[in-house]
């Protein structure tokens, strides 16, 4: 049996991902997981689009962004998920290099992208908060088109940088990722050359992509904090908060595991560490970003039974 599978392996043209290979206990119970939270992310990511989109009240700036935060959940999972669950129960778990590539490719413009739109929803919160009297006037559409605009051509760019260089390094044959996803620091370990250069790459990217936008999103979040407690009133105080509190919450859940992955050495953690936490944020934080904004966010909620009611009429 162990021939027979070094044979197929040796015919192969693309890679191998072994996943969590070493684990066999937990495969079908991840993959029994893993598809209940996908088809989570799909329901909510979808229904936040048509409510945001369908509901006149909720035209607004935040939706606007929120809608594209969903759209990007939505792609991001769809690019990686599928392979998932397949790997995780074909035994030879291969993905072709054109798989992979695409994946490479796809995954990280939509991660980069998150990243720079989730500092763009700091700033509208900053302008709903700190200059509530000029909102509508600042966010107008051309700026909110702009700014989504930055945030999904930028993750074109760092795609087409980092992506292009992992891919041209030489292999060498080696063609066993110990991952479950096609990421770049997985696909830089395989190069059987010198990758000083694509290591420096990696970590300014990180710093651009991951660094800079909290920092933004954390100068936002201190002005609007100051701004809050200006507020003499406590219903005041409680709706500034409750319009900046599932953002926030979005932002240290996505931010938190990507820096885990991305920044932190990678002789500091080990290689099952790197899988979950990259299961993290693969899986479960779309399928959080709806529930959080949904559960806790009172306008959705009352969007969402408007919408059913005028259905179910």
């Amino acid at each position: 049996m162990g021939m027979l599978r070094s044979t197929k392996e040796s015919n192969l043209t693309g890679f191998i991902l072994l996943g969590f290979s070493d684990h066999p206990q937990l495969l079908k119970i991840l993959f029994v997981l893993i598809l209940i939270l996908y088809l989570l992310t799909i329901l909510g990511n979808t229904t936040i689009i048509l409510v945001s989109h369908v509901e006149p009240k909720l035209h607004t700036p935040m939706y606007f962004f929120l809608s594209h935060l969903s759209f990007l959940d939505l792609c991001f999972t769809s690019s990686v998920i599928p392979q998932l669950l397949v790997n995780l129960w074909d035994p030879l778990r291969a993905i072709t290099y054109g798989g992979c590539v695409v994946q490479l490719y796809v995954s990280l413009a939509l991660g980069s992208t998150e990243c720079v739109l989730l500092a763009v929803m700091s700033y509208d919160r900053y302008v709903a908060v700190c200059r509530p009297l000029h909102y509508t006037v600042i966010m107008h559409r051309r700026l909110r088109m702009t700014l989504a605009s930055m945030a999904w051509l930028s993750g074109v760019a760092t795609t087409l940088v980092q992506s292009t260089l992992t891919m041209q390094l030489p292999f060498c044959g080696h063609r066993r990722v110990d991952h479950f996803i096609c990421e770049v620091p997985v696909l830089i370990k395989l190069a059987c050359v010198d990758t000083t250069f694509n290591q420096a790459e990696l970590f300014v990217a990180s710093v651009l992509f991951l660094v800079l936008p909290l920092s933004l999103i954390l100068v936002s979040y201190g002005y609007i904090t100051q701004a809050v407690l200006r507020i003499k009133s406590a219903t005041g105080r409680q709706k500034a908060f409750g319009t900046c509190s599932s953002h926030l919450l979005v932002v240290t859940i996505f931010y938190g595991t990507i820096i885990f992955m991305y920044l932190q050495p990678a002789k500091s953690r080990s290689k099952d560490q790197g899988k979950f936490v990259s299961l993290f944020y693969t899986v479960v934080t779309p399928m959080l970003n709806p529930l959080i904004y949904t559960l806790r966010n009172k306008e959705v909620k009352a969007a969402l039974r408007r919408v059913l009611g005028r259905r179910l009429r």
